[in-house]
């Protein structure tokens, strides 16, 4: 427990220590860019804009696509419908700069439904990114299909809601009017600058905390949203600094937020890189487990007899393909007396033996209880002998001892070759002529090599 504790203080640590960082970068950059560029053209703000709500778009799309994959992650939604609400305010936002679609109308500008659908739009993302942490308490409950739709269907009615109301709130409409900017003066009403505005960041402050204890920053996908929470105190701290609307403050909050936002979509993208490496070696190792005999680690029946007819289908009298049939002899016996424990020993030291007796490009396969096979590529008949005759050799000459205990008494084994020198000729024709090779190496007293002729 202490080790525990000890863990998620260091990930804390480095949390803390990334932030930093990543915002001492963000506010050198912004000074840079003050000193080269003194003055910021009127379509900075809608430029930066629109990068931003397509940004939260992508996100909103991406965290939809990740709850379509698993519908137990219910707190995907709450995040993606964040970021949806989001981008729907942010088209309120536009609308309030007309210069973005019109350059001849600089002076156009209603700063105060800016900030309006700017409130809206932070209160919607706190709200249901603090339910996506209560959600992703019981993400490991079963839910029932009532109570499921429910969540979505009240997050998505409360999206909707939150947008409609920034719009009623905006000059759009008369029925609820909020002062927050005096687009005369383009100065911040006490309204904003001495209630709202505090009120955020501490809503902002509250999210972060719940954010972090109830999931510990224990990957990149929460450490991207943790740190989306440290952007937004920053910017609301950076609005609460400045005076007015075309502070400076108003285009660095903007900015900075556009980058972060970036940088959470790179965190993301490397969650989904790593989740599809993890994906592609599991399976591959499925893979390897498919085509492999589990005890021996040799391939299986299916595998050679696939890797057979591809050999088979380009021989050629200069490039023939030979296939060994072994069978170990008296292994019954090994059972009987000593155990099938002994026996599955038994069997893995023999092959062992044969995979370290051919090539790489040859295949080694077992594909009976105790009768294994072998295609040699590129190989003779006479080559084929002098492999097989090696190897029943070798085993011969291991005993108990030498063998490490694997081989509780010499084992012997009777070997059948056959050699295909033309591609009209099917795998399993050469597996049963080796096989009546090997059966004629057994009638004849065993332990020897047999070839077929």
């Amino acid at each position: 427990m202490l080790a525990m504790n000890h863990y998620v203080k260091n990930r804390y640590f480095l949390f803390c220590v990334g932030c930093v960082v990543v915002i001492a970068l963000l506010q050198g950059l912004f000074l840079e860019l003050v000193e080269r560029v003194p003055t910021f053209s009127p379509l900075l703000f809608p430029t930066l804009t629109i990068f931003l709500l397509v940004f939260h778009l992508f996100i909103a799309c991406f965290m939809t696509m990740k709850y379509w994959c698993d519908r137990k992650r219910l707190y995907l939604i709450a995040i993606a419908l964040a970021f949806a609400g989001s981008a729907m305010l942010m088209v309120g936002t536009l609308s309030s700069f007309p210069a973005w679609l019109d350059l001849y109308q600089f002076n156009v500008v209603n700063y105060n439904d800016a900030m309006i659908f700017f409130m809206f739009r932070h209160l919607l993302m706190a709200v249901l990114i603090i339910l996506s942490a209560l959600l992703y308490t019981i993400r490991d409950y079963p839910l029932s299909r009532t109570v499921h739709i429910s969540i979505v269907t009240s997050a998505f009615i409360f999206t909707v809601s939150m947008v409609a109301l920034a719009w009623f709130c905006s000059s759009h409409s008369s029925l609820l009017l909020l002062d927050l900017v005096d687009n005369e003066t383009r100065q911040f009403m006490v309204l904003w600058s001495q209630a709202i505005n505090i009120l955020l960041i501490v809503l902002w402050i509250v999210t972060l905390a719940t954010l972090m204890f109830i999931t510990r920053v224990r990957n990149l996908f929460w450490v991207g949203g943790n740190f989306l929470c440290v952007c937004y105190i920053v910017t609301l701290t950076m609005l609460l600094a400045g005076g007015h609307a075309e502070d400076i403050a108003w285009y660095r909050a903007r900015l900075f937020e556009t980058v972060a936002t970036l940088l959470i979509i790179f965190v993301l993208l490397y969650d989904v890189f790593r989740l599809y490496r993890d994906s592609h070696l599991k399976y591959q190792q499925s893979y390897k487990n498919s085509i492999r005999d589990p005890l021996t680690r040799l391939y299986n029946r299916s595998y050679f007899y696939e890797s057979l007819n591809q050999a088979l289908s380009i021989a050629k009298t200069n490039r023939p393909v030979s296939v060994i049939v072994s069978d170990l002899d008296r292994f019954k016996r090994i059972n009987d007396n000593y155990g099938h424990l002994q026996g599955d020993k038994v069997l893995q030291f023999v092959a062992n033996l044969m995979m370290d007796s051919v090539r790489p490009q040859d295949i080694a396969a077992r594909i009976g209880g105790e009768e294994f096979v072998l295609m040699l590529a590129n190989t003779s008949s006479e080559e084929a002998y002098k492999v097989a005759e090696r190897m029943r050799l070798n085993l011969s000459s291991f005993d108990k001892a030498s063998s490490e205990g694997q081989l509780p008494e010499p084992i012997t084994i009777s070997m059948g070759v056959f050699t295909a020198t033309s591609s009209g000729i099917t795998a399993e024709e050469c597996v049963e002529s080796a096989d009546k090779a090997m059966y004629e190496a057994k009638e004849t007293g065993r332990n020897r090599v047999v070839v077929f002729k």
